[in-house]
């Protein structure tokens, strides 16, 4: 059933894709896909000091399901699975670092933001995850994504006890200096060029 249901998602994916208008970091490789968007919560502060405001331009990310559920599908051992989607993430950062640092909005562009129901460690990966306030987009959220946890899983456990989905947010310094081509955060910043 659930590779019926994958199979069908693959088939209607381009569509959502579309109509979305994201972009792929790199097709096949990358389990980020991404778009722009101005920022409309509430002000949140990052460890590093980064204020993320209202209308402020961020790197919107999705994790590429279709592609990253197949692999997750063949691993039955919930640990196992963990470590494997920890270090697909892991992999996929640089090619988000070096989109950044290439993008011609990469002076204005404050960060990253999605959100997820999964539990991304804070500052493992320099992630950094906030609470979502409204309890309507909350709820909606939350089944939203129940299709994902089914064909990952392969059941529905109880959101009684959940914590449910986060926003998580990672600022633009800290994406460089872990994940970057090796650029200073000011060249990244200001579009000064580096020779090497």
């Amino acid at each position: 059933m659930r590779k019926l249901l994958i199979f069908l998602w693959r088939c209607l994916d381009p569509v959502y894709f579309h109509c979305t208008r994201l972009t792929y970091i790199q097709r096949g490789k990358n389990i980020f896909r991404v778009r722009l968007i101005h920022y409309k919560g509430r002000p949140v502060i990052l460890t590093d000091g980064t204020t993320i405001t209202k209308n402020d331009l961020l790197i919107k990310i999705q994790f590429h399901n279709v592609y990253l559920l197949p692999k997750l599908m063949a691993v039955t051992n919930e640990f196992q699975k963990g470590r494997r989607f920890y270090q697909s993430v892991k992999h996929s950062l640089p090619g988000l670092a070096r989109f950044l640092e290439a993008h011609p909005e990469k002076k204005r562009i404050k960060g990253l933001i999605g959100i997820t129901a999964l539990h991304l460690r804070t500052n493992s990966l320099g992630f950094e995850t906030f609470e979502i306030k409204n309890p309507l987009y909350k709820k909606w959220k939350a089944l939203s994504l129940l299709p994902i946890q089914y064909l990952s899983t392969g059941r529905l456990r109880s959101r009684k006890n959940a914590p449910g989905p986060v926003y998580f947010f990672m600022s633009k310094r800290v994406l460089i200096e872990r994940y970057g081509s090796g650029q200073k955060l000011e060249d990244v910043m200001f579009g000064n060029r580096v020779s090497v």
